[in-house]
């Protein structure tokens, strides 16, 4: 049976694990921080009985090993892919200021780049070492991180992406990760895979942004469209950016070991 294991469990993570345990074959196995928090994975979980739920932070190693092992034991001790989807974003208002609008306050951005980067870089890391014994055992051997176009530094650049500093600088960083493995691995038939989903819906149900919000997310698009002129300013569904992944993740090949592309298979992040 193939078996997948996904970190988080909201969003994107969720709609993979709806797609993947959607197919009995599948052991799908999902990592949260705290369960109690993601209601909706419960339940799935809950009928569905190849859908696993465990809990583990992404920075706190011994809780990674044990949630290993937990996979083992229901797969024989292997894995086939493994999905780094979980990631630290900093707070609303932090996420639409530019480095320079943190002066003065300096300490805010300090803090809010070292959680960035000990959850999408650090935390990256504790995750894959973790289930590395059973990739090595498994069928596939493939690493999925999820990253974002404004990682890039050319589009960034293009489409006048200043603000999400912290966010943005630890994805580029674990951009850099999934090279390093790709390079350490390539020998050993793993596949190491960086992505961006494309500018995805997540947003709970219900909820509404704030005038410096809808700011903040108008400027984005803005830019987006210089960039991209033929862009349409709107958001994909996490359905259609996991099932536009799901394509990718399937047929991918030895010489995409390694690379940053988007849900298009290419560098158009939109």
């Amino acid at each position: 049976m193939p078996s997948y294991v996904i970190t988080g469990g909201r969003g994107i993570a969720y709609e993979f694990a709806k797609q993947l345990s959607s197919k009995p074959e599948n052991h799908v196995f999902t990592v949260v921080r705290n369960p109690d928090a993601v209601p909706a994975l419960g339940q799935l979980a809950a009928e569905r009985k190849n859908l696993h739920v465990l809990k583990a932070d992404l920075t706190d190693l011994p809780a990674l090993k044990q949630a290993a092992k937990d996979v083992a034991a229901v797969t024989g001790g292997t894995l086939d892919v493994l999905l780094n989807v979980a990631a630290w974003l900093s707070s609303d208002v932090n996420s639409y200021k530019t480095l320079s609008e943190f002066e003065g306050n300096e300490e805010v951005l300090a803090k809010d780049l070292r959680e960035s980067f000990e959850v999408n870089v650090v935390g990256v890391i504790y995750v894959t070492n973790s289930f590395l014994p059973l990739l090595r055992a498994g069928q596939t051997k493939k690493v999925i991180t999820l990253s974002t176009g404004m990682a890039d530094p050319d589009f960034n650049y293009r489409a006048n992406q200043a603000q999400a500093g912290p966010y943005t600088i630890s994805k580029a960083a674990t951009n850099m990760v999934n090279s390093k493995y790709a390079a350490e691995f390539a020998d050993e038939g793993f596949k190491f895979l960086a992505i961006s989903p494309g500018l995805v819906d997540t947003a709970v149900p219900g909820t509404t942004m704030n005038d410096e919000q809808m700011a903040g997310v108008m400027k984005m698009v803005a830019g987006f469209k210089k960039a991209f002129p033929d862009f349409s300013g709107q958001y994909i569904s996490p359905t259609e950016s996991v099932n536009l992944m799901l394509d990718i993740i399937d047929t991918l090949k030895p010489e995409e070991n390694g690379t940053f592309i988007s849900h298009h298979r290419n560098k158009n992040w939109l």
